[in-house]
């Protein structure tokens, strides 16, 4: 199945734009005479990765579309404090109804894209690429998707309908990993659906049964100390694509990288990240 991520986009703006602006600007409105002209710039206040331009560019537009936008820094850039990312200039109503509008999604994306720039570099030199999860921001999942691939960072599956991952309470509803596979191929079959399985492992006696059945993309190692990881991409040995996950965290991520590895997951890279510090002033 494909989605429409462009017109996810459109639709997560505009109801941005309903829950902030209502039946109006009332303040600007009161203050500002209409028709009045200005130019603001986005200024950086904090070191870190610029995510966020595109979809400024896509407020500014909805909002008005006499705003002229001069992009200075692309999305995906290292900035520092003091760099300017863009200027707008145009009716001193607009902008100010879009001012913070563009900045939470902004500062929201990069603080997405630098938190996972992060964790990219840990990984420099290795095989291994950390990617996402759906550990995201209802409504708001295809723009961090996007803030950590301007990271350096991949993606796993965007949701539920794109890629099928057998996780734990799968196995356990379906009584045992085995079984929960074969679920899986018997479905792919008696619909027609072309989609890659990926499966979740607690031990290694799980990864013997995946390995007994096939029939896999991706295995999953939940959870797994180092040594075990080891062993795991030992007993694979190339097989299939292999994954780590679970608790990893940017002290251990290169040890679980070293061990050959090809993907790690990281929730934190979309639900534990801090907004970077970003500004809309008038010029």
């Amino acid at each position: 199945m494909k989605i429409d991520k462009n017109k996810l986009i459109d639709d997560t703006i505009a109801l941005a734009i309903c829950e902030d602006i209502g039946d109006g600007d009332h303040t600007s409105l009161a203050c500002i005479p209409p028709g009045t002209q200005g130019k603001m710039q986005l200024l950086v206040k904090q070191d870190g990765v610029l995510a966020g331009v595109e979809v400024a560019k896509r407020i500014f537009a909805k909002l008005d579309s006499g705003i002229v936008m001069e992009e200075k820094i692309a999305d995906g850039t290292s900035v520092k404090v003091g760099d300017v990312a863009f200027y707008v200039s145009g009716n001193i109503i607009s902008l100010l109804q879009a001012e913070r509008l563009a900045l939470n999604f902004m500062q929201r994306l990069s603080g997405v894209a630098t938190q996972t720039a992060m964790y990219a570099k840990e990984l420099q030199g290795l095989k291994a690429k950390v990617i996402d999860t759906r550990k995201t921001t209802p409504g708001m999942r295809v723009l961090e998707k996007m803030a950590v691939a301007l990271g350096g960072g991949g993606n796993h599956r965007m949701g539920l309908y794109d890629m099928i991952l057998i996780k734990d309470n799968h196995v356990d509803f379906s009584g045992g990993i085995a079984q929960a596979i074969k679920n899986a191929q018997d479905y792919l079959k008696k619909t027609g659906r072309d989609l890659q399985i990926e499966a979740e492992v607690r031990s290694l006696a799980d990864i013997e049964k995946v390995l007994a059945l096939g029939g896999v993309h991706r295995i999953m190692l939940d959870n797994f100390s180092i040594e075990d990881t080891r062993k795991a991409v030992k007993m694979i040995d190339g097989k299939y694509e292999i994954e780590s996950s679970g608790g990893i965290t940017l002290n251990t991520l290169r040890s679980y990288a070293e061990c050959g590895v090809d993907y790690i997951s990281v929730g934190a890279l979309t639900h534990q990240i801090k907004s970077l510090d970003l500004s809309l002033k008038a010029m």
